[in-house]
């Protein structure tokens, strides 16, 4: 069935434009008409999500607790491993519906999800090799998130290949394991590859991943972590990015989880290979790993929520800018000559790059999914602006995803139900 929408105001792959007539049918945007009165409200393409582990969602607030010494990402890192190691399928599901619910109501319509927790929890594989991910699959389809699996690859503890520790076992495979896991992703929805990191895949392993992923989105994290560069060069007398783009055939089908720590010229190879960065704001500010080097980069970025500690649109892009403010000492960093409101610019350029990371058709034109946002306003700069600095709660009023309205006036039309399977998650686990 066809339908159509019309909207005061509209955020066209061109810029702003005003009266503007979405027709959609069959998930898919068929036209785009301007000059078309009589709508009302702001919309705006719907954000890919390039970077999520959803099971983390269960951490959110249960890890602000000072130990008794210094905390970091890496004891951060032991907490989610007792809780990785602790989850079954039903809790993954739950999780997952939780936290893609939230995704939706904050204006993600797209989720990179970034898999790793595979295996039973003494590491043996499940009868289903992809029995994690089918229930991801099925989280996803419930909430009505688009959803690309990101298989991780995760064979070492350390560079050099050195062998996996006790609390990553459900997260390990062999090629050959992995291979038979990524060809069942494929039956689910769709699939890329994902090493975890220079960590956990040595480079060979690495370099045959990228010949079976093919032109399919490609992601790693990299150089999030300070303790990760020094090891980094101890190993190969390289920095991270440095070594992989010197290594590995980057390009412009992978995303650069983090990056955090890169140099000027590290940042020139990675826009000069295409590569997109996938940054998190929120995760990388809630973890003390660092503030990306926006000043040195001028190829291609999108956001994700991570660990999922709090998920929202807007607010990954407050923190964006104003991360970036405090590291330069300057306002509107993100802003340009081109495009001067910098909460456009910062949506634009984040929807441009979350797509290309994704490997989706993302925009208000005719042939892309039909999955957009809307947001209250009469000015749409402003309301825009708004919605990321200014909001006190998620600015998102309605959400579609490919024709299929899944938010409205705010909250999902499932959201009671996903709560529900939550909190029964936490009641049972933590």
């Amino acid at each position: 069935m066809s339908e159509r929408i019309i909207f005061r105001h509209a955020l066209l792959p061109g810029g702003w434009e005003e009266n503007v007539a979405l027709g959609f049918e069959d998930g898919q945007i068929t036209k785009v008409e301007t000059g078309i009165a009589g709508g009302a409200g702001i919309a705006l393409p719907g954000m890919p999500n390039l970077h999520s582990h959803s099971f983390q969602r269960a951490m959110a607030g249960r890890a602000e607790l000072r130990g008794p010494s210094a905390d970091s990402f890496w004891t951060w890192r032991a907490l989610m491993y007792r809780l990785a190691l602790s989850l079954d399928p039903d809790d993954v599901q739950a999780i997952a519906t939780q936290a893609f619910t939230e995704m939706l109501e904050g204006g993600f319509t797209a989720v990179a999800e970034f898999h790793y927790l595979h295996h039973a929890p003494d590491g043996s594989p499940y009868a289903d090799i992809a029995e994690m991910a089918s229930r991801l699959a099925a989280a996803a389809e419930e909430t009505g998130i688009a959803l690309l699996l990101l298989p991780v690859f995760y064979a070492h503890s350390g560079f050099g290949g050195k062998p996996p520790a006790e609390g990553q076992r459900r997260f390990i495979n062999a090629l050959d394991s992995y291979a038979k896991l990524h060809a069942r992703c494929k039956d689910l929805a769709p699939t890329g590859i994902a090493p975890h990191s220079l960590r956990a895949a040595t480079l060979e392993e690495l370099n045959t991943l990228a010949t079976l992923n093919g032109d399919a989105p490609f992601h790693i994290h990299i150089a999030e972590q300070m303790a990760e560069v020094e090891a980094c060069i101890a190993f190969s007398g390289a920095r991270p990015v440095e070594y992989l783009l010197a290594n590995a055939p980057v390009s412009g089908n992978w995303c650069l989880v983090h990056a955090t720590h890169i140099t000027e010229s590290e940042a020139q190879g990675m826009t000069a290979a295409k590569a997109v960065a996938g940054l998190c704001p929120i995760t990388e500010a809630n973890l003390g790993d660092g503030i990306f080097p926006a000043q040195f980069f001028t190829g291609a970025y999108g956001i994700g929520s991570d660990s999922n500690v709090l998920i929202d649109v807007g607010r990954e892009l407050q923190m964006l800018e104003y991360s970036q403010r405090l590291g330069q000492r300057q306002r509107n960093v993100m802003a340009s000559a081109s495009i001067r409101p910098t909460a456009t610019a910062l949506y634009q350029h984040a929807l441009a790059g979350g797509a290309q990371a994704c490997g989706l058709a993302c925009g208000l034109e005719a042939g892309a999914p039909a999955s957009f946002v809307t947001i209250a306003g009469d000015e749409p700069e402003q309301a825009l602006a708004d919605a990321v600095f200014t909001a006190r709660a998620p600015a998102v009023r309605d959400v579609w995803v490919r024709g299929r309205r899944v938010v409205a006036d705010g909250r999902h039309i499932k959201a009671s139900a996903a709560r529900a399977g939550f909190n029964a998650v936490l009641r049972k686990r933590l």
